[in-house]
């Protein structure tokens, strides 16, 4: 399975709707290529909506800060939304969460590039402490 790469605005925010698999390959590649090309176009704040991504490897997280890094050089940024809960650990666990802003709302995520709006961040500390008590 590949990644599906859906474009939307929401508030003139560009929403990347993410489907299938980030992994070394063609999906990383395209991830990287939409962003640079969103980039190049103007479009220095982006949502990640990872909602519907089922798998991602360490290239694909490099990925991921590949884009942050690049759309930061430009005075943008990058959101992270609706992660699985595998996502999550993975992010916890690489201290990659202190990198992005995670948001489980997308007017949330959408908000968070608006600095007079109230905004609700995914509560990192509270998803830690419910994996040490599953544990």
């Amino acid at each position: 399975m590949g990644l599906d790469i859906e474009q939307r605005e929401h508030e003139g925010i560009v929403i990347l709707d993410l489907k299938g698999r980030i992994t070394l390959g063609a999906e990383s590649s395209a991830l990287r290529d939409k962003v640079k090309e969103l980039n190049d176009a103007g479009s220095h704040n982006l949502v990640l909506d990872l909602a519907q991504v089922d798998y991602i490897d360490s290239t694909g997280l490099g990925a991921l800060v590949m884009c942050a890094t690049s759309l930061r050089k430009t005075h943008g940024n990058v959101k992270l939304l609706s992660l699985n809960r595998r996502t999550c650990e993975l992010l916890v666990m690489t201290k990659l969460a202190t990198v992005f802003e995670i948001f489980t709302e997308e007017q949330d995520a959408v908000n968070s590039f608006f600095p007079d709006r109230e905004i609700k961040a995914f509560d990192v500390l509270s998803f830690v402490e419910g994996m040490k008590k599953e544990a």
